[in-house]
């Protein structure tokens, strides 16, 4: 008897939105009232020439060598001191020193220029072919924007296109289908090797937390994975609106590849948005909820958001690791005790994403509510 096709995963949907990257060929002195953001904060920001510096953490050292275990020492400290007390963590792939940096990252540089280049083409498809890669009204994978919840939301200046790569079986392969060929197949590429080294990342965080190894390759050794392309057209008015709002990713690791040298992402440190200036080939790694989850608070996400300016369009790509599917999310087993009490409640994977993405975004609200929903039940 033959076995049935695996089910496709539909993680939510997102109302329908106009292309931003149309609005902006037209020209526009002004931009339209749904995405002027009154509530925006002014970019106060730090130029990262003054304060305090971080670790340089080199992944050939975490790996292997004679420092071994004080660079995952530095890895750890970096973790704790500016995951919490500076409310985020970003690593950067490059010989930045303003940030904690990892040198030696591993990913083949013609796979990154390979990438960058379909991606950019991607994204200057005529619109009739990009609506054949639209989101639908039922999924909000392909062209479009996420988290859009009512007909009144203000919207980002941006356009995305998000779809899901890992596990292969909960991939939406008529959406895969219509990619362009060259596209497709960089992208199998580079899935792989950001997965591999999500996953040496995890298992250094997993030895610094020192939580059990098995426990953690239970949890990630088959995660969901998803890319989310995003491009940021110039903008008339760029201090009324924003490029992606304030948030925290919903994931394990997120590993962002900025294409071009166009600045806009920026980490909240100390309550000031602080600028991560775009080096070639970097890639910028970030704590999400879920390890945060899983450490029981011992990491702290980072919230972020992306500003847009008047000038110059700005593209990147982001590629989210989660845990497996099928697995429940909590405190890991093994950090769990009379002295570290659970803080975060447990939860399947599938419903923390299926709530995460019927929510509008709104800075680290969703984590707090897994913060919540944890005492509730202790009340």
């Amino acid at each position: 008897m033959d076995e049935s096709p695996p089910e496709v995963v539909n993680f939510g949907k997102s109302l329908l939105v106009p292309s931003v990257q149309e609005l902006a060929n037209e020209h526009l002195t002004n931009i339209p009232a749904r995405y002027v953001r009154p509530e925006q904060e002014s970019p106060a920001v730090s130029d990262g020439t003054v304060g305090p510096t971080v670790p340089v953490i080199d992944l050939k050292k975490l790996v292997s060598g004679d420092s071994m275990d004080s660079e995952l020492q530095k890895l750890h400290s970096a973790c704790q001191h500016w995951g919490f007390l500076q409310k985020g963590l970003v690593f950067i792939f490059s010989g930045m020193k303003r940030n904690i940096t990892l040198i030696n990252h591993g990913v083949t540089p013609s796979i990154l220029e390979n990438f960058k280049r379909e991606v950019i083409e991607l994204f200057k498809l005529p619109m009739e072919e990009k609506k054949k890669l639209w989101q639908q009204e039922d999924n909000h994978e392909g062209f479009g924007q996420l988290f859009v919840v009512s007909e009144e939301q203000k919207l980002d200046w941006s356009d995305m296109f998000y779809i899901t790569t890992l596990p292969p079986h909960i991939r939406q392969m008529d959406l895969f289908q219509k990619l362009p060929s060259n596209l497709r197949d960089i992208m199998e590429a580079y899935c792989s090797e950001i997965k591999s080294l999500a996953m040496i990342i995890l298992c250094q965080l997993t030895k610094a937390l020192r939580m059990d190894e098995k426990e953690m390759r239970e949890l990630f050794s088959d995660g969901v994975q998803s890319i989310r392309m995003n491009y940021y057209p110039p903008c008339p008015e760029p201090d009324k609106t924003i490029g992606f709002s304030p948030h925290s990713d919903a994931d394990a690791l997120t590993i962002l590849f900025q294409l071009n040298e166009t600045e806009g992402l920026q980490v909240q440190k100390d309550g000031i948005w602080v600028p991560i200036k775009p080096l070639p080939n970097a890639l910028i790694v970030n704590i999400g909820d879920i390890m945060e989850i899983v450490s029981n608070g011992v990491y702290r996400s980072i919230e972020h958001r992306a500003v847009v300016n008047s000038n110059k369009e700005r593209l990147s790509v982001a590629t989210f690791y989660s845990s497996n599917l099928d697995s429940e999310l909590g405190p890991a087993r093994s950090l769990i005790g009379p002295s570290s009490p659970a803080i975060f409640r447990r939860v399947p994977v599938e419903k923390y994403f299926k709530d995460f993405f019927a929510r509008k975004l709104d800075g680290k609200s969703y984590i707090d509510f897994m913060k919540e929903e944890a005492r509730d039940g202790e009340s």
